[in-house]
């Protein structure tokens, strides 16, 4: 949320508190780890900022796309803005392809890990993370890049 622009209508503090009042209401969860809690997390905040950002899309609300800042962790930094729709069903597509590069996008990107924090949740060594972490940021650009017109010059 640091890096999303400033009149976003949805701050931190109120995207932790939805996710947290989702996680308390999880009766039939039995945490299983450090690592099912984070991932749970994670996804929990993913479908609450792209639900968000399609009821402020809503043609009642005018129908303009919001955008958002990828930084360079995703690797779009110089490129327009990416809108979350966009980005989910990128991430849909390449949870198909490869359900462990899904998850790493996720855990980084939205629940914000490191990538050390991210081989405890997994369950995978520091190394295969950053393999495909780089893999996964190459293929995000990929999709997303392809999907946008080109720049008018």
């Amino acid at each position: 949320m640091r890096r999303e622009r400033t009149d976003h209508t949805l701050q931190a503090t109120a995207l932790v508190h939805e996710a947290y009042m989702q996680l308390v209401d999880q009766t039939r969860v039995t945490w299983q780890s450090r690592a099912h809690f984070f991932g749970v997390a994670a996804q929990l905040m993913r479908r609450i900022l792209v639900d968000h950002a399609r009821s402020q899309n809503a043609l009642k609300r005018g129908g303009d796309a919001q955008k958002i800042s990828l930084d360079d962790s995703i690797g779009l930094a110089a490129g327009p803005p990416v809108a979350f729709d966009e980005l989910d069903e990128a991430l849909n597509r390449l949870e198909q392809l490869d359900p462990n590069q899904a998850k790493i996008i996720e855990l980084r990107f939205f629940g914000g890990l490191t990538v050390e924090e991210v081989s405890e949740v997994i369950g995978l060594s520091t190394a295969t993370i950053e393999r495909e972490w780089r893999m996964a940021k190459a293929w995000l650009h990929n999709q997303l890049t392809a999907a946008r017109p080109p720049a008018k010059n």
